[in-house]
């Protein structure tokens, strides 16, 4: 029988690869072949690895970006890909929210994704290309504290899918990863702003219908397929990486005295 093979890009610029999902994506990446432009506040572990180039900035900055592309044309031709998983968090009520927390979220969730595809978007349309925006299940549902965070998660998901649209004839693939919890950076914050660290882990874990909190190398997986061909079929679409948190309204553990 024949090997079914799927084909990244050549180069793909990841945002947020200090730690967490990011790191965990680049990793693949470079395990695969594919070259990674690295794209943080912070440096990565990641920087002494062949094939990767750091670019240390904020996301919202256009001068970050310009870099970025300075990179690009460095690191040689072939196909480009992204992903935009570059995020902050901060919990707490809405009386409680101020304008800077507000404007920081927007500038690095959603300006930084915004100039990410700005800066991409014009080098695929010559060199081909595929782009994963990360956003979340809390674009769609709601999850208390995270009013603005839910809120830029939101924009993602509707940036990206409209620029689906916009550069579909151009040869530009876009699509959204949603990520449920996961054991990396912001579910870990939220998990530390918890009363009792233990129970929040351990009710949220119970939620899941395999019983446990995905890891983020489990996303990461699942971004790599959505840049790769075999989603060549997929555009505009909400891909939805919740290990089935999301599947129903309420999980059934058997403790509450489910019938069955």
């Amino acid at each position: 029988m024949p090997t079914v093979t799927f084909g990244l890009p050549d180069i793909v610029v990841v945002t947020g690869t200090g730690s967490g999902l990011g790191s965990e994506i680049a990793t693949l990446l470079l395990d695969c072949g594919s070259k990674v432009v690295g794209v943080d506040l912070t440096s990565s572990t990641l920087s002494d690895r062949e094939g990767y180039a750091q670019v240390t900035g904020s996301v919202s900055s256009q001068t970050t970006w310009a870099k970025v592309q300075d990179a690009i044309n460095s690191a040689g031709s072939g196909r480009l890909g992204l992903v935009t998983s570059a995020a902050i968090l901060d919990t707490g009520f809405i009386p409680n929210t101020t304008p800077e927390i507000i404007a920081r979220a927007m500038d690095v969730n959603v300006t930084g994704t915004a100039l990410a595809m700005a800066t991409l978007i014009p080098l695929m349309e010559k060199r081909g290309g595929s782009v994963v925006a990360v956003a979340s299940v809390n674009a769609g549902l709601a999850e208390q504290q995270l009013a603005v965070y839910n809120a830029t998660k939101a924009a993602v998901r509707q940036l990206a899918r409209t620029a689906a649209l916009d550069h579909a004839r151009a040869g530009v693939r876009i699509n959204v990863l949603s990520p449920g919890p996961m054991m990396a950076g912001l579910f870990k914050r939220h998990l530390e702003s918890a009363i009792d660290g233990d129970k929040f882990l351990a009710t949220r874990s119970n939620r899941q219908p395999e019983g446990k909190i995905l890891e983020a190398i489990e996303v990461a997986r699942a971004a790599l397929f959505l840049l790769s061909d075999g989603a060549h079929a997929i555009l505009g679409a909400d891909l939805i990486a919740d290990g089935g948190l999301t599947a129903g309204f309420d999980f059934r553990t058997g403790a509450e005295g489910a019938s069955v």
